[in-house]
């Protein structure tokens, strides 16, 4: 188990991501992920007010809704550590004061529990003073509805003055910083953000681990990405330093015989500040390519070989 920052929140390596819960894995199958999960001792699980209001039909809040229905039918509350955001949920969007606890309050409901153990800001919203926002997650903190809060896509300066604000009010703090990171997006976490986290005890917590899938392998030309909706995402990938770094995990995962994936989610494992990279899956077989990274050992000469490829 990894402590996550100045918290007492003691949780698996591998955070098992929710956005597909209700979306591209259907109710049953979420369920079964889930159990899955929970039977190989992994205990932390993100989600969002807004998982999965970009789907047609769908008004956000359908992961929440799944995840609580699995924890009230498994008894299991007490044993998870469950984080979700605030901020970007249509028609609740920003981190006003009135929009923080409105939005509490309905996750709470959907996830069938009275209190959440990380709450996010899902993104900066620089209309609203950090006083503001700030204190109102304080409050709930006081009142027993969160446990600890966090900040997601928070630029290095913002995540500074946060901290301050924090430090001058005398209220809670971010215990972690949830960033765009993994071994081609490099360079938006490492460096001053990095050195900050570091520095305050902040814990990183990595979302999209595998590039959209770019690191897994599954595309190997501009061919294999094509036009579809995932197109654009994977494009941000394909070029020379990404095809070398691909390249890089073949050889490091064909000395392991292990998955490209496995490769990429042990080398966030292995970063300073990283306390659990955050990883969706759709299947089961999925779930256990992944959960098979927190076992894997890379060596001095695998991670120079990684990093050298990687580095811009």
């Amino acid at each position: 188990m990894h402590r996550i920052g100045t918290s007492d929140l003691d949780v698996f390596p591998l955070c098992l991501g929710g956005n597909v819960f209700g979306w591209t894995a259907n109710r049953a199958t979420s369920l079964d992920i889930l159990d899955a999960y929970a039977h190989m001792h992994g205990n932390f699980i993100d989600t969002a007010d807004a998982y999965s209001s970009w789907v047609p039909g769908h008004a956000g809040g359908e992961s929440e809704e799944i995840i609580g229905a699995w924890m009230e039918a498994r008894g299991n509350r007490g044993s998870m550590v469950i984080a979700t955001k605030v901020g970007k949920l249509p028609g609740l969007e920003g981190l006003s004061r009135e929009t923080i606890r409105k939005a509490c309050a309905e996750s709470l409901r959907r996830l069938r529990t009275d209190y959440i153990d990380l709450y996010y800001c899902h993104a900066d919203d620089p209309d609203v003073p950090l006083q503001e926002t700030l204190m109102a997650l304080a409050e709930l903190v006081d009142e027993g509805k969160v446990r600890y809060i966090a900040a997601s896509s928070y630029s290095t300066e913002r995540l500074g003055e946060a901290l301050a604000v924090s430090d001058a009010m005398g209220i809670p703090r971010f215990v972690a910083l949830q960033p765009h990171y993994n071994l081609v997006w490099r360079n938006e976490y490492e460096g001053a953000l990095m050195s900050l986290c570091e520095r305050e005890e902040i814990s990183c917590l990595p979302y999209f681990p595998l590039g959209a899938g770019f690191l897994t392998g599954k595309y190997r030309s501009f061919d294999d990405i094509g036009d579809g909706p995932r197109a654009p995402r994977v494009s941000a990938y394909a070029h020379d330093r990404g095809w070398r770094t691909l390249a890089a995990i073949d050889e490091v995962a064909a000395e392991h015989d292990v998955s490209n994936s496995e490769v990429a989610l042990a080398w966030l494992m292995h970063q300073p500040t990283v306390a659990a990279p955050i990883v969706s899956v759709t299947s089961l077989a999925q779930l256990g390519e992944v959960l098979d990274a927190v076992h894997l050992e890379l060596s001095d000469t695998n991670l120079a070989t990684l990093n050298s490829a990687s580095r811009a």
